[in-house]
């Protein structure tokens, strides 16, 4: 038990009780605050992961198309057709609208790059953060 002195603040029971009347009310005001803080950084975890899967989500089409474009008896239009139908099948249609392919000349070969421009979901509800370009690449063995 804590003994109050009598030059402590709250030293006597008239000045405990004044006291205690000043702080009433601060509860919802402090819960109100710490309840905003949590909420908004809630919605940004949320906007986070939803920019990350649909990151992942580009790259592995991309890749994957091509991959399938790259094979012998397929054409690069056919590893854009896969990768269009990839996104659209993962994510959202939307997201499919920019697909382009380029064979660029390395040392190790000929290389098939298939570049996807897509927006970036705001809360995964539609395009609202700018633009996200990824890019999947396969060598061309001909």
């Amino acid at each position: 038990m804590v003994k109050l002195s009598k030059s402590s603040p709250c030293g006597g029971r008239v000045e405990c009780r004044s006291l205690l009347r000043e702080e009433r009310g601060a509860a919802t005001a402090e819960f109100t605050m710490v309840a905003t803080l949590l909420v908004l950084l809630t919605l940004a975890v949320i906007q986070l992961m939803t920019f990350v899967h649909v990151r992942n989500t580009l790259i592995d089409a991309a890749s994957s198309g091509a991959r399938f474009g790259a094979l012998h008896d397929r054409t690069a239009e056919d590893g854009v057709e896969r990768t269009r139908s990839l996104i659209a099948s993962s994510i959202a249609g939307d997201h499919a609208g920019d697909v382009t392919y380029t064979y660029v000349d390395e040392e190790e070969g000929r290389t098939l790059r298939i570049t996807v421009r897509a927006g970036v979901p705001l809360m995964g509800i539609g395009p609202g953060l700018g633009m996200l370009e990824v890019q999947g690449r396969a060598y061309a063995f001909d």
